[in-house]
Parts: C-alpha cells; structure tokens; sequence
C-alpha cells in the first residue's frame, strides 16, 4: 500500500543526519519535527525559530508557538527566537544543511514547483525560492500524482518555477527517487508498491 502522510514523513526523517540544520516546509514536511526521535537535529522555521520540537498534544498549545505554516508547535531547551531578517540571513548564508518541501511538480532535472498556480490567489512566494538556492540539500515530499490521478514527476515543470535543478531526492506515497543524470533513479518503494504502478503514475524518466 501508498504511504500515508505520517509514513512519508518518517521516512524523510531518515534523511536527515547528527548535527544538522534543517527547515520544514509547510504541508506534509511540518510533520517530520514529530519523527526526529533522538537524533542531534536542529530545526529552523523562517519566521523566527531555530530549535523546534513536534507538534504539541491537546489543550497544550502555545497559540505564540508557530511555525512558518501557522501551526502550532512545541520549543525545546535550545530554543532561539529572532527576527525574520535574521533567520534568512541563516538560509542565504548557507548555514542550513538541507529543506524538506512540499512541491506542486518536480522534473526530472530536478526544476521545483511549489509557489503558485496561475490564476489562483497566490499570498506571497515565501521562503521557498531562498531555501532552494541557499542549503545544502533539497528534499521533496508530495502526492506522486495530483487529485485528477495526473502524474507530478514529469519531463518538465508546467507551472511557474520556484528554482532550477535544485531537488536531490524526492519522497512521495509510493517510493524515494533521486534526481541523477538522464532522470529520476527508483531508490525504494512504498511496501505493497508494484513498479508497474509507478512506472503507470510517472512521465518523468525513471532509471533502475
């Protein structure tokens, strides 16, 4: 069976190493501050936190608490606040070790999707074109295909692009894929996944 939303941000989770830096973005990657466990890991919201925990219980929320997507959430010990300008001062210098992003489309080059849709109210581009061109490592979280069953890997991007060639790993309901030359290489599938669905669910070139 597809992974669920909780199941994918697990296994973005796995990602991310001792010592590092990270932001969420906002969507299914804001879930992963709830599977870091035990691991050295440091997450940054661009609205002014550095040291965020997961999401907190019932009847326990902060309403001051939020992350870049308004949600409420939990501070640690190390907790740090600053202003805004600060903390894409962080982004734009590179001190971010990798962003997890939710993404409309992602190519096959590894184009990312994920500002806006034509035509659609659209409240700002946010953080995202920063994040992409600032950190060390991009990974994608999403629906491998959208709400018309229409694939979301594909040869190219067909909405505006929030940046060129940046995604080095993509993990959606059916598997992990990294962006390597010619395509998109099949790293893993989704428990219960066949490649025939997949291979029916991209257009983007997958490589064994």
């Amino acid at each position: 069976m597809a992974w669920d939303r909780n199941q994918m941000a697990e296994r973005a989770a796995q990602e991310l190493q001792d010592g590092w830096y990270v932001n969420l973005g906002i969507g299914i990657p804001t879930l992963v501050a709830n599977y870091v466990g035990d691991k050295d890991i440091t997450l940054q919201s661009e609205n002014g936190m550095l040291g965020m925990g997961p999401f907190p219980f019932e009847g326990e929320e902060d309403p001051d608490l939020i992350n870049a997507g308004k949600q409420t959430i939990t501070e640690l010990s190390r907790t740090a606040y600053f202003d805004s300008a600060t903390s894409f001062g962080m982004i734009r210098g590179g001190k971010i070790a990798a962003a997890i992003l939710g993404a409309m489309e992602v190519a096959e080059n590894g184009d990312l999707a994920n500002w806006m849709i034509p035509g659609k109210l659209v409240k700002g581009m946010g953080g995202a074109m920063d994040l992409v061109a600032g950190v060390g490592k991009v990974i994608v979280i999403m629906d491998h295909a959208n709400k018309k069953g229409e694939s979301k890997l594909l040869k190219e991007c067909t909405l505006p692009l929030t940046g060129k060639g940046v995604v080095d790993r993509i993990i959606t309901n059916l598997g992990v894929f990294d962006v390597v030359e010619g395509g998109l290489k099949l790293v893993e599938m989704a428990d219960g996944v066949t490649r025939e669905e997949i291979d029916s669910l991209t257009e983007a070139t997958l490589i064994n």
